[in-house]
């Protein structure tokens, strides 16, 4: 990521408690970040989103309940999927699943800051990370289908920790990259950055392929 063309993210904020530790992890990276609520239509959001300077992202926050409830995320990934890049945390990772045709469920526990080591190929923004990588756990759903555009590149045991789709920039992770329990949390957010920085719209001079990250 060129320290010259900062990364200019539009969060949708889920009414959580860790929405503005994200948030300045984000700015320590360099990244210029504007807060949205959810209750903000999706399509004012994409709106706003479109109207920031390239490089863009859309990230979207943990928080409480089902991803249903989490006002305008759902219809945000199936308006800007394939338009902005989308970065999804936690109930970010459900919403970004739910939309595009999957199903979330109970992960068979509550867990509520679980220290836990994910496995992982290094695929995408995971990247040169640890393997396995120690990750914070703050969650009692997970997703329990896929839907085929979107793969599995880490688990816990069974759960899915983190998916990638397989032709669109959309990343979501079921842990929190912002935790103190994810000690290469930080490294995490700067791939997110850089990997939101080098990807150009389709029919972009220099766009990348749809696999790479």
């Amino acid at each position: 990521m060129s320290a010259t063309a900062p990364v200019n993210v539009l969060l949708i904020d889920n009414y959580d408690s860790f929405t503005f530790n994200l948030v300045d992890e984000l700015r320590r990276r360099g990244a210029r970040v504007e807060v949205w609520r959810n209750d903000v239509t999706a399509e004012r959001a994409l709106e706003l989103a479109l109207a920031l300077p390239a490089p863009r992202l859309i990230v979207i926050s943990p928080g409480p309940g089902r991803p249903e409830d989490a006002g305008c995320c759902q219809a945000l990934v199936q308006a800007a999927c394939g338009r902005v890049p989308i970065f999804g945390v936690c109930l970010g990772l459900q919403a970004i699943v739910q939309a595009l045709g999957g199903v979330v469920g109970p992960a068979g526990e509550i867990v509520h800051g679980k220290a836990v080591w994910i496995d992982h190929e290094g695929q995408s923004v995971l990247a040169g990370l640890p393997r396995p990588l120690q990750v914070g756990r703050y969650h009692s759903l997970v997703a329990t289908r896929l839907p085929e555009t979107l793969e599995v590149v880490a688990r816990y045991r069974q759960l899915v920790m983190a998916v990638a789709h397989r032709s669109a920039p959309v990343i979501g992770v079921q842990f929190h990259p912002e935790s103190i329990l994810t000690p290469h949390g930080s490294a995490l957010i700067e791939r997110v950055l850089a990997w939101a920085a080098d990807w150009m719209p389709p029919g972009s001079a220099g766009s990348a392929g749809p696999g790479d990250a």
